[in-house]
């Protein structure tokens, strides 16, 4: 049976809940994906050689749920999954920052942290991909057993819980911190305008477009740009200084795919 898709993301400001202690993860693997520039190949399907050239504008680094120590186990109960993945060709792509108040230096512990408070309430993380400062991807939302981060191995998208209504085909890319009077570090928009492009690229998007968007479960639809900000779609501040900064974003995603 479908769920409604009515779960939004955490009210700006929400405390995250408490990590329990973990004992020291390993060094953090890290797997570099180049952009599908126009092509539309797979996520990670083109891991970047180490001799290759650094120069390779596309390329972003990504840490699986693995990488950065989700525990699974939070995303069941007794009766199995708290919410089994449904799974939607993408529409749209949707910019936050997780607002999260978090003093912590490690970026991984934020990304567990907000792991474990959105699970409580929607089963899993509600992104499907998170960045931090120094530009790093962390895989968000579980998709399945194939390797490839928020998509099944048909290509379509997992649901997240990110916009209040409009999470079905509606992939969520939130950047660490509280943007709401600060910009985006130069590293984590660099990663941003990489990442959109590479789901641009995959899934036939024009970064520049406007669409009518529907959602598949409910059937509501409303127009929306293909790359947009929480805003674009609900009255919140989120993504903070990014809302005004999407346009050139697009410009940049675009320049990428031309």
């Amino acid at each position: 049976m479908r769920r409604p898709d009515l779960p939004g993301s955490r009210t700006t400001g929400q405390p995250l809940l408490p990590l329990p202690p973990l004992p020291p993860l390993p060094p953090l693997p890290r797997r570099t994906f180049l952009t599908a520039l126009g092509v539309g190949a797979a996520l990670g399907a083109l891991p970047h050689p180490a001799s290759a050239s650094p120069a390779v504008s596309a390329a972003y680094t990504l840490l699986s749920r693995a990488d950065w120590g989700a525990d699974e186990t939070l995303r069941f109960a007794a009766g199995g999954e708290l919410w089994p993945s449904e799974y939607y060709p993408v529409q749209t792509l949707t910019v936050h920052h997780t607002d999260d108040g978090s003093s912590d230096p490690d970026p991984a512990a934020v990304v567990r942290a907000i792991y474990r408070t959105d699970a409580a309430e929607y089963g899993d993380m509600g992104y499907n991909y998170l960045i931090d400062k120094a530009g790093l991807v962390y895989e968000g939302r579980w998709s399945g057993t194939d390797g490839t981060p928020a998509h099944d191995a048909s290509g379509r998208m997992v649901t997240g819980a990110h916009v209040k209504g409009y999470n079905s085909g509606n992939i969520g890319i939130a950047l660490l911190g509280t943007l709401t009077t600060t910009p985006a570090s130069a590293a984590a928009r660099t990663a941003l305008v990489r990442l959109l492009a590479d789901l641009a690229g995959r899934h036939a998007l024009s970064p520049l477009g406007k669409v009518v968007y529907v959602n598949p479960v409910s059937g509501v639809s409303r127009p929306a740009p293909v790359i947009g900000g929480h805003r674009h779609w609900a009255a919140t501040d989120c993504p903070g200084t990014l809302y005004t900064a999407m346009p050139s974003i697009r410009d940049e995603v675009a320049a990428l795919l031309a």
